[in-house]
């Protein structure tokens, strides 16, 4: 047996749901990804990009090819956000990365190119069944995961709202898919994202505080 068939053979079995054990680690290690993320320990991205590499396992195993490619997009845009965080390091908060808010010319090419990006991506999948078998979800998960990551390497409060949108149909997709880990998973994803956006929230306001007061000095 290969290392690939070990990690997509089944963990366990719950509620007439198999877990394989890629789904299983690789979102794990996702989990711990995000949680670092929240805590801007630069270590968020060496997570994500090997959390990645594992669940390109468990995506082909399911035969969702839009999640294959959500997650090899991942893996490289893991390995940009952690050029960008360390080159921002000098600018960090107690010793992490500084967050802020984007400006609305930030959140207008954000919104513009998730958009785009979703049309572009929904079309080629709809085009070629072959990527997908579920084209507009795969789309929209595909290319909302490219810009919460690169909101997330730019240190923007805004990446918080992406991933919130990204869970809301990537827990229905996952259960339907029958990758029940993940879709246990996102559910806990959501309450770290409201978690994380509420902490990223406090600190780029104290931050924007700090400045005025300097300012004013």
């Amino acid at each position: 047996m290969s290392a690939l068939d070990s990690l997509n053979g089944v963990a366990f079995t719950a509620f007439g749901q198999h877990v394989i054990w890629s789904d299983m680690i690789g979102n794990t290690i996702g989990l711990a990804a995000l949680a670092l993320g929240w805590r801007r320990s630069i270590w968020t991205w060496p997570a994500q990009f090997l959390s990645g590499v594992i669940l390109v396992a468990a995506y082909s195993s399911a035969h969702l090819s839009g999640g294959v490619g959500k997650q090899l997009l991942v893996i490289g845009v893991a390995l940009w956000g952690w050029r960008q965080w360390q080159r921002g390091r000098q600018q960090a908060q107690d010793g992490s990365i500084a967050v802020r808010f984007a400006g609305w010319r930030e959140r207008g090419l954000l919104l513009g190119g998730t958009a785009l990006g979703t049309l572009a991506v929904g079309t080629l999948f709809t085009l070629i069944p072959q990527l997908s078998w579920n084209p507009w979800p795969d789309a929209y998960i595909f290319v909302g995961t490219l810009a919460a990551m690169v909101a997330q390497a730019r240190g923007l409060v805004e990446f918080w709202c992406a991933w919130l949108l990204v869970d809301l149909v990537g827990v229905p997709l996952a259960f339907s898919s029958g990758l029940a880990f993940s879709g246990l998973v996102y559910v806990v994803y959501l309450a770290l994202v409201v978690w994380g956006m509420r902490d990223w929230w406090l600190r780029s306001r104290a931050a924007g505080r700090t400045v005025l007061e300097g300012a004013a000095a």
